[in-house]
């Protein structure tokens, strides 16, 4: 879990989660903890009367499809698996990837995952013109080890094709026991050919607040998610930082996708003079509401370091603190999700879930980032190591072959110091001296070859590359800025 502050590997809550991005969820519970909010109640209500009911010949309709089934379909047919086709078939009727039904032990881990703590590969992912998309990596979990990336397109898993399904269909394929092995296949733009990652799903336990002070006096936060707590740890370490004499300070929400409303709002509002407008909502009329600070200002500067991976909250973090504290973005152009959801469970009575869309978020400015993202003010791309595809090794890589695996270890050999002269996925006389000479200096039989052995050890080097703090050149730049003011 001590990959701090990085862009790589990946956050995926392709956990036992089964369902969407869990970015800007807003828990039932917290809105209306002792009742449902009205529509919730609305939808649960009897069919006779009222205009959100349903009709007599709606009912009727319903109730003439259920009979069919049970009495003519070939095979018998569980009943309560009908009633959430039913459901599950509305929710996949409004073409929203973030308004879905999760039955209940999906949502069981939906709620697990809101309060920090849960099961998978740990990745983030949505459904976008009908292909499962990586929204973001957890810092530390399977998926950031194997190098799954934000934007990444999965195909298939162990096998199973994951195109034409539905998003909860598509994560119950992805899921499964602690300890067993998911297969991955992935389309990555800038790749010719699909790549395959190999994970072991494992205990995810998310602890999503990590702070640093430099010895130059900038102080450095990294917020994971946005999840129940987290409010309050970031306060504990913004805090600390601030009685050792912090001068400035980085809020690093790299792979962050998102998490509870008032949570991000209560993080925004450290920082925001009292009465600025933090983020405004805007529900199916038109009607915005403007939630305001009731914080303070910091005389210190500030800089929000982001990319692809940074979703919803993370975005109203980084629009609130852009438009409303005088901050500067540092990094990519964030992911793109400017809607609010609210999950109803206690009207569905059964432990079932719904989670629904019910309005959109603006910027303090009124700005609508959905599907677009926010640009950075200083645009800083991450080295090519911290993207590249790992290495799937079924066959040793020889000279004067072609493919992506040549040119990954390519990317690789360049990134670490060795040069192999291309980066074009063509194995040539110089890439084979690169190989030669990496397997040399690694204690490695010098073949100029890319055997599972050399694979391996290119792998780990990466890693370690990527663990150490000097190679993050999107953290340095949001450090010069702030120490720079």
């Amino acid at each position: 879990m001590l990959f701090k502050g990085r862009t790589v590997f990946a956050f995926v809550i392709l956990s036992m989660l089964a369902s969407v991005v869990v970015t800007l969820t807003v828990a039932e519970q917290i809105i209306k903890p002792d009742k449902p909010s009205v529509p919730a109640l609305t939808a649960s209500a009897a069919v006779d009367g009222g205009s959100y009911k349903l009709k007599t010949e709606e009912l009727t309709k319903l109730n003439a499809v259920l009979e069919l089934i049970e009495t003519k379909y070939y095979r018998k047919v569980d009943r309560s698996e009908l009633l959430d086709g039913a459901v599950s078939g509305m929710m996949s009727s409004l073409s929203d990837p973030y308004s879905v039904y999760m039955e209940k032990d999906v949502a069981k881990h939906f709620s697990e995952s809101i309060e920090g703590s849960f099961t998978g590969i740990g990745a983030e992912v949505t459904l976008e013109n009908g292909r499962i998309v990586v929204v973001s990596p957890i810092k530390g979990s399977p998926a950031e080890r194997s190098g799954l990336l934000a934007k990444d397109v999965l195909l298939s898993v162990n096998g199973a094709k994951l195109d034409g399904l539905n998003l909860q269909e598509a994560v119950a394929k992805i899921r499964g026991p602690k300890g067993t092995k998911a297969k991955i296949q992935v389309k990555r733009d800038g790749f010719s050919e699909p790549i395959q990652l190999v994970l072991i799903r494992d205990d995810i336990d998310v602890e999503t607040v990590y702070g640093s002070l430099n010895p130059d006096g900038v102080g450095i936060i990294e917020i994971r998610q946005f999840s129940l707590h987290t409010a309050e740890r970031f306060k504990q370490e913004l805090a600390r930082l601030e009685k050792q004499g912090m001068k400035g300070l980085v809020l690093d929400v790299r792979n962050n996708p998102g998490g509870v409303l008032p949570v991000v709002v209560e993080i925004a509002q450290s920082f925001m003079a009292k009465g600025s407008t933090v983020v405004q909502v805007e529900d199916r009329d038109g009607k915005r509401e403007k939630t305001l600070s009731e914080g303070q200002s910091k005389s210190y500067p500030i800089a929000v370091l982001m990319n692809k991976g940074s979703a919803s909250a993370s975005e109203i973090l980084a629009g609130a603190l852009q438009e409303g504290a005088g901050a500067k973005l540092v990094g990519e152009t964030s992911f793109g999700k400017g809607t609010v959801q609210v999950s109803y469970n206690k009207a569905l009575g059964d432990g079932s879930l719904v989670k629904m869309t019910i309005a959109k978020w603006l910027t303090p400015k009124g700005n609508w980032i959905h599907e677009k993202g926010i640009q950075p003010d200083i645009m800083v791309k991450p080295p090519d190591l911290y993207t590249v595809a790992r290495l799937s090794m079924t066959d040793t890589l020889k000279q004067d072959m072609l493919g992506e695996q040549v040119r990954s270890v390519q990317i690789m050999l360049h990134g670490l110091g060795y040069e192999p002269k291309r980066e074009d996925g063509y194995f040539g006389a110089e890439m084979a001296e690169a190989v030669n000479k990496f397997q040399a200096e690694h204690g490695l039989p010098a073949t100029g070859q890319v055997d599972k052995l050399t694979g391996e050890a290119l792998e780990k080097a990466v890693i370690k590359w990527i663990q150490d703090d000097k190679n993050d050149t999107q953290l340095h730049e949001a450090i010069k800025i702030v120490g720079r003011k």
